[in-house]
């Protein structure tokens, strides 16, 4: 394994960069929708609703698929609010997320589905309580502040198909 610590350990060559998206979702209440990882990389840890883009997808499209997948809420995905490189545990991935806003307020109870352990609504004031992935309480924290000022900022969908964002 070379210093940076992500040599794949069965070809003993760097794992090729993946795609991640993830969706960071708040309510009225100054919580954040969280999901608990039940698999690598960072099994066990708590992150945002996400996962990788599939084939034929669009940004936005996997956003959307992976907060249903995870916790069997709708949402619309709107900007993007970073991007972020993690190489750990064999794995390379390039995540970009995504402020995305509930469809239906009324429905707002999430079901951990798919591969995740846990999903709910975690109050923002006891983020620190919980084992997050890497640079995640950051994130969250920048675009609540951003999110509760009113403001929209980031790269938004600048032609309304989930491919080309430009700032706002």
């Amino acid at each position: 394994m070379n210093n940076s610590g992500f040599e794949n350990k069965r070809t003993g060559s760097y794992p090729a960069p993946m795609i991640g998206v993830g969706g960071i979702v708040f309510n009225a209440h100054k919580q954040v929708l969280m999901i608990k990882r039940n698999q690598p990389p960072a099994a066990g840890l708590w992150s945002i609703p996400g996962g990788k883009l599939e084939a034929g997808e669009s940004l936005t499209e996997a956003c959307r698929r992976e907060i249903k997948e995870e916790t069997g809420l709708d949402a619309e995905v709107k900007n993007i609010v970073a991007v972020v490189e993690r190489r750990i545990e064999g794995f390379h991935y390039v995540i970009i997320d995504f402020l995305a806003v509930l469809n239906n307020a009324e429905n707002t109870a999430p079901i951990a589905q798919s591969d995740v352990s846990e999903a709910g609504w975690i109050g923002l004031d006891c983020l620190a309580d919980y084992r997050l992935v890497e640079g995640l309480g950051d994130i969250i924290m920048r675009t609540f502040s951003l999110y509760s000022g009113g403001r929209w900022l980031g790269l938004c969908d600048g032609d309304d198909k989930g491919t080309d964002f430009i700032l706002c």
